[in-house]
């Protein structure tokens, strides 16, 4: 069982890599069970182990989170090599002080109307569990995994790679 302190880090390493890739794919199940995905952008400036949406409150997106809970928040840096698929519970939030909290002005273009659309909600998703793969991202760091697997015939292991339960 991972301890408070261990949970901390864990969630201090998880923001670390999300917090400057401005777009995630977000999975939702649709009624017929496929999957589907659309980027969002996350809309806060700390990480507690919930993420925040600005969605409108009749999308197809809503829908299928109200008739399935479960996301799947996919992550991509490939320049420096950070990799993160977040799995957690999405809800709908049409909380107004949170809405003033999280607005920023480039989000008029979605919302035309503002802050105080009717229309506007959030999806909150809860993290759950996240995997991440972090990897050097350095050319010399490439060359030499290259070379020690051409040498050894085993693939170079150069990064982390993590299972966090939150």
């Amino acid at each position: 069982m991972a301890t408070s302190a261990q949970n901390s880090d864990d969630i201090k390493k998880l923001w670390g890599m999300i917090k400057d890739i401005r777009f995630t794919m977000m999975t939702t199940i649709d009624d017929d069970g496929t999957l589907r995905s659309r980027p969002m952008v996350a809309q806060q400036s700390e990480f507690d182990g919930d993420l925040w949406f600005f969605t409108g409150a009749d999308t197809h997106k809503v829908d299928e989170v109200n008739q399935h809970h479960e996301v799947n928040l996919s992550y991509a840096d490939p320049d420096d090599q950070n990799y993160v698929s977040i799995s957690g519970t999405a809800q709908l939030v049409r909380d107004r002080q949170k809405i003033e909290e999280l607005w920023s002005e480039p989000l008029a273009t979605w919302f035309p109307k503002g802050k105080d659309d009717p229309n506007i909600a959030l999806l909150r998703v809860h993290v759950t569990k996240a995997e991440y793969w972090d990897s050097p991202s350095s050319a010399m760091v490439h060359a030499y995994g290259y070379v020690k697997a051409k040498l050894t015939g085993e693939p170079p292991h150069p990064g982390d790679n993590k299972k966090i339960n939150m």
